[in-house]
């Protein structure tokens, strides 16, 4: 059980990374933040290619079980920091494409 929730915690962790720096761009962009923002954007986006890299599985895997625990943690993102509410079909949404993802991240590990 906890090799599974290493792999689970990476893949969170690699979704903030490329959440925050998507983020960033963002705050520059849309919110006429400063330009200095792209420096952090762009070591958070590098930080979220290299630990793609760190999961212990075949790649298309990897990505497709990323897409999943990405989803659930955009959601997060969502109430803890754009202070949005979630509703019923996002909870149903995200909790199914979340359960996928455990379902090939458990399947595979075992394999």
């Amino acid at each position: 059980m906890i090799p599974v929730l290493k792999v689970a915690a990476l893949f969170v962790i690699t979704a903030l990374a490329e959440i925050v720096g998507c983020w960033l761009v963002l705050l520059w962009r849309k919110e006429s933040g400063s330009a200095w923002l792209l420096v952090p954007a762009a070591i958070s986006l590098a930080a979220f290619a290299w630990l793609l890299t760190l999961h212990p599985v075949a790649s298309g895997r990897i990505y497709a079980a990323y897409g999943g625990i990405y989803v659930a943690t955009a959601l997060a993102w969502l109430v803890l920091v754009d202070d949005g509410r979630l509703d019923r079909i996002d909870v149903l949404g995200g909790g199914l494409i979340f359960l996928g993802a455990m379902v090939m991240v458990v399947g595979h590990w075992r394999t």
